[in-house]
C-alpha cells in the first residue's frame, strides 16, 4: 500500500494542511479525535481523497502491563471511524507502578525507552499480539527518540526491531528524527540500526525537527527540519523505497509557506538518494540483510512476502512471555519512572545527569501540555504561571492525564494561599469549582476550607 507525501494533521494548521498542494496523507493524533465524529477539516480531506491515519500516544506497548483493554477499544473505533489502512503507536512505556508493583501508578506524560533486554522483547511481544488481536486494520510501531539509555542492554536498535518483526509481524514506523536523536544523545550510529533492522517491514517514514542544547539534541518537533535529518533520510532511502514519509511539527507552527519548503526538501532528498534505476526484470529493493525472497517495502506493506504486516488471526498468538519477565520488567520501569518525576534515588547503572535532563524535560512538557489543555490557567496566573507549575510538579508526579494534572495543580495553588492578587484567587476558585466534580473527601475539605477564605474575603 502506497502512502505517498503526508504531513501530520494539527487542529491548529487545518487550514494549511487543507491547502497545501500535493498532500497524499494525513497523519492525526488518535487520543485527540472523538470517537463518533471527526473534526470538518479531516471530513473534507477524506472527500477529497486523502487518506488519515491515526496515530496513538497513550497504549504504552512497551509497558510492563498487558495493553488496556478500553484504550485498544478507543484506538479501535477511531480507525473504523476513519476508514484508516492502518493504526501506528509507539515502542514505548508511558506509566509505570500499580499492581506489579504494589507501587502507585505513575504517569510519565511522554514516551519513555523500553530496555533492549530479553525480558522486555517476551513483553513487547505479547502486549503487541493483543493489540493486534484487537485492532481492525494493521499495526505499525514506531522508534522514539532518547535522551537516556538503560544499563546492560542486551540488543542493539536494529536487532530489538528486527526480532520484534519477526516475532508478531508488526510493521515499523521508522523516524529519522529519533535515530539522529539517538545518534547525538546516545552515540548510536543511524546507518547501522538501517543496516540491521528489517527495512522491507517499513509502513511509512516519520520527519521532524529538533534543536541541540548543551550537547544534548531535544526532539522538539517545533523546530524546522535539519540537514542531518534529511542525511539519516537519505540513508534510509538508499536502502529501500518507503511507502510513505511524513513531516511531523506539533508546536510553534510556521507558515504555510515554510511548511510547504520543508516538504519540498523531503521530496528532494528522497530523489537524490533512491538507487539508480534498475533494468526490466531486476530483482525487487532488498534492505541489507534481508533473506533472499523478501520483497520491497511496497510488497510488504500489501501483505506479501516474510515480515508481512499481521492482524488478529494471521498468526498464532505469541506465547506469553516467560514467568517474572512481566515483573522484572514492572519493578525496572517503576524506579526509573519514579526517579524522573518523583525524585526517589536514580536506579544503579544510569547516568545521572542525563536523568536529571530528561527530569526537567518531563517537568516542562507537563507545563507546556498543561497550559494547552487548560489555558485559563496561564491567563489568571500570567507570567507565574510556569515558575508556580514547575514548583508543584517537583516531587508530584503526574497519576492522570494531563487535564487531572490542571485541575491537581490549581488545587494546589489555591490551598497554599495563592494566587496573591484577590481578583486572580477568585477566578481560579470558580475555574476549579467548575471543573472539579466529586473529589475524595479528605482533598474535597482542604479545598473548600481554601475556596471559603477566598469568597469570605471578596
Amino acid at each position: 500500500m502506497e502512502l505517498g507525501i503526508g504531513i501530520g494533521w494539527r487542529p491548529e494548521i487545518a487550514d494549511e494542511v487543507e491547502a497545501l498542494a500535493g498532500i497524499d496523507w494525513v497523519e492525526a493524533v488518535a487520543e485527540n479525535l472523538c470517537a463518533d465524529h471527526l473534526p470538518d477539516s479531516l471530513v473534507r480531506l477524506r472527500e477529497r481523497g486523502v487518506r488519515v491515519v491515526p496515530h496513538g500516544v497513550a497504549l504504552g506497548l512497551g509497558g510492563a502491563d498487558r495493553p488496556d483493554p478500553v484504550r485498544l477499544a478507543s484506538l479501535a473505533a477511531r480507525a473504523e471511524l476513519l476508514g484508516t489502512p492502518l493504526v501506528t503507536e509507539h515502542i514505548a512505556f508511558v506509566r509505570a507502578g500499580g499492581p506489579l508493583t504494589a507501587s502507585p501508578r505513575l504517569e510519565a506524560g511522554h514516551l519513555l525507552p523500553v530496555p533492549r533486554t530479553r525480558d522486555a522483547l517476551d513483553v513487547l511481544c505479547e502486549n503487541v499480539r493483543i493489540a493486534q488481536e484487537s485492532l481492525p486494520v494493521p499495526l505499525a510501531l514506531e522508534n522514539i527518540a532518547a535522551l537516556i539509555t538503560w544499563p546492560g542492554e542486551e540488543l542493539t536498535e536494529g536487532q530489538f526491531l528486527a526480532e520484534l518483526v519477526e516475532r508478531t509481524g508488526v510493521r515499523l514506523l521508522i523516524d529519522v528524527a529519533n535515530l539522529h536523536t539517538n545518534h547525538v544523545n546516545l552515540g548510536q550510529d543511524p546507518a547501522k540500526a538501517l543496516d540491521e533492522l528489517p527495512v522491507e517491514a517499513i509502513a511509512y517514514v516519520h520527519v521532524a525537527g529538533g534543536v541541540e542544547k548543551n550537547g544534548v539534541w531535544h526532539d522538539t518537533h517545533a523546530h524546522p527540519v535539519t540537514a542531518p535529518v534529511l542525511d539519516v533520510l537519505a540513508e534510509l532511502r538508499s536502502r529501500v523505497d518507503p511507502p510513505g514519509v511524513l513531516l511531523e511539527r506539533d508546536d510553534a507552527f510556521p507558515p504555510a509557506g515554510e511548511l510547504a519548503g520543508e516538504l519540498d526538501a523531503i521530496r528532494a532528498t528522497l530523489r537524490r538518494a533512491a538507487p539508480p534505476t534498475r533494468g526490466p526484470g531486476a530483482p525487487p529493493t532488498r534492505g541489507p540483510g534481508a533473506a533472499p525472497g523478501v520483497g520491497s517495502a511496497s510488497a510488504s506493506a500489501s501483505g506479501e512476502g516474510p515480515g508481512r504486516a499481521v492482524r488478529g488471526g494471521d498468526r498464532p498468538p505469541v506465547a506469553p512471555a516467560p514467568a517474572g519477565a512481566r515483573d522484572r520488567t514492572a519493578v525496572a520501569q517503576a524506579a526509573l519512572l519514579s526517579a524522573l518525576v518523583a525524585g526517589t534515588p536514580a536506579p544503579e547503572g544510569f547516568d545521572h545527569r542525563r536523568l536529571r535532563v530528561q527530569s526537567r524535560a518531563l517537568a516542562a512538557k507537563r507545563a507546556d501540555v498543561v497550559a494547552k489543555v487548560a489555558p485559563e490557567l496561564p491567563e489568571i496566573l500570567g507570567d507565574g504561571y510556569r515558575a508556580a507549575f514547575l514548583a508543584y510538579a517537583d516531587g508530584r508526579p503526574m497519576s492522570g492525564g494531563y487535564r487531572r494534572d490542571a485541575l491537581d495543580f490549581a488545587e494546589h495553588v489555591l490551598i497554599a494561599g495563592g494566587p496573591a492578587d484577590p481578583a486572580a484567587r477568585r477566578r481560579l476558585t470558580y475555574w476549579w469549582q467548575d471543573r472539579a466534580g466529586a473529589r475524595p473527601p479528605r482533598r474535597g475539605t482542604r479545598l473548600i476550607r481554601a475556596a471559603r477564605a477566598v469568597l469570605v474575603g471578596r
